[in-house]
């Protein structure tokens, strides 16, 4: 699969505050948060989801991969999504290794899978706690 989805008992907001917790203890931060209902509202669309991206990065990594690879900057930064999906919050976001398998370099699947693994921990701290 190329992606990791859980489901939570807990709001969309509780989730996402409780995410960026935890992605700090990680040293990623969201760079960009973005409400689809809302920014679509802006142009005059209406999404009856609640749909929010969050763009995490952590420069440490980033830099390490683009060192790699200049093309890998293709995939960055990291996409989590939350969102509301018959009554039920859901998390979740493409599996770094999946993108990074695209291309074939054993040092950035390396790096991806422990990537992919901190990020799945997060998600999953957040989702629960």
């Amino acid at each position: 699969m190329f992606h990791y989805t859980i489901e939570t008992d807990q709001t969309i907001i509780q989730t996402i505050e409780k995410l960026e917790l935890h992605l700090k203890e990680e040293k990623f931060g969201v760079l960009w948060h973005l409400d689809m209902q809302e920014k679509l509202g802006e142009k005059g669309v209406e999404l009856e989801q609640h749909y929010h991206i969050l763009e995490v990065c952590n420069p440490v990594e980033a830099k390490r991969v683009l060192n790699e690879n200049a093309l890998i900057g293709y995939f960055l930064p990291c996409k989590i999504t939350v969102y509301e999906e018959q009554g039920k919050t859901k998390i979740g976001l493409p599996k770094p290794t999946a993108l990074i398998g695209l291309v074939d370099n054993g040092v950035l699947k390396g790096i991806a899978e422990d990537v992919e693994k901190r990020l799945i921990s997060c998600i999953d701290k957040a989702a629960m706690s």
